[in-house]
């Protein structure tokens, strides 16, 4: 991204790879699965002039490293990445920070939310609902779905089927990803990790998620959803805010024209709702 430095950074527990750059307050942007920091190559330089943008790939994703699993999966879970991004919030500089994220990254913003309410000044979830409340409503539709979060959770298959023919399984003639994001799904290093972030979604994520609704703990900052009217989010729950009430008091959200890669499908359209939202809350 012109503009912007790309660098990597030890939080301490993994080295992450980021790219930041703009000036003002800053926000944090988090991609989804099998994306980098690339993914919001339309809409970091929008963001900038307003504000300081930091891109990193998470743990396991893209050029950040890959540390050992465990049975449990636990150095994929949600609580892990999020403090990894703490660190490197502060190794930044910034303290107090908005939080964006996309599909993956949207779980880590609401895990990094929710268990550092004093260090999140906004919270943004793009085209997701928090896990636990996912796999709370799983029914066929879901099953039908989203059955790769089932597949991608057994053991040593997935690894096996994907690195067999990364472009056949991600389907990028039909879906064409950048070069970053290309060479990530071609690496089985990378791969291995993706899909220990889904082993620890069903399990470790799920247990966090459950545990937080159990003890009443919600979001305390401003909650933006945003979906995409071309995905499937709607059909599967219908009243998307709703879902979120179970999280979140100060909500607000909307359906956009776009399928779910919303940051390179509408780029524009995104930033502008992440400026208003910024904001107006200030």
């Amino acid at each position: 991204m012109a503009d912007f430095t790309l660098t990597r950074i030890d939080t301490g527990d993994v080295e992450l790879r980021v790219s930041h750059g703009g000036s003002g307050p800053p926000v944090l942007l988090l991609h989804g699965h099998p994306r980098t920091h690339t993914t919001w190559r339309h809409v970091a330089p929008l963001l900038a002039a307003d504000h300081t943008v930091v891109c990193p790939d998470l743990r396991g994703y893209g050029g950040s490293g890959k540390p050992e699993t465990t049975a449990d999966h636990t150095p994929y879970s949600k609580r892990v990445m999020a403090r990894d991004l703490v660190a490197l919030m502060r190794e930044l500089g910034h303290e107090r920070f908005a939080v964006v994220g996309h599909d993956r990254g949207g779980y880590v913003a609401t895990r990094l939310a929710l268990d550092h309410p004093d260090l999140v000044t906004h919270l943004v979830a793009l085209d997701v609902v928090p896990i636990g409340s996912a796999l709370a409503r799983c029914g066929p539709e879901f099953a039908r779905s989203w059955w790769h979060w089932f597949f991608l959770a057994q053991p040593d298959v997935p690894e096996r089927v994907i690195n067999a023919d990364p472009d056949a399984w991600y389907h990028t003639d039909r879906r064409p990803v950048d070069d970053d994001t290309l060479r990530a799904m071609h690496d089985p290093a990378t791969v291995h990790a993706m899909v220990e972030d889904y082993r620890a979604g069903l399990g470790v994520d799920r247990a966090h998620d459950d545990a937080d609704l159990a003890a009443g703990r919600r979001v305390r900052c401003p909650v933006l959803v945003l979906w995409a009217e071309d995905d499937d989010l709607p059909s599967l729950y219908g009243d998307v805010l709703g879902v979120w009430r179970d999280w979140a008091d100060d909500l607000r959200g909307r359906g956009l024209p776009s399928g779910h890669h919303l940051a390179e499908e509408v780029p524009r359209e995104l930033a502008d709702e992440l400026l208003a939202f910024f904001r107006a809350i200030g």
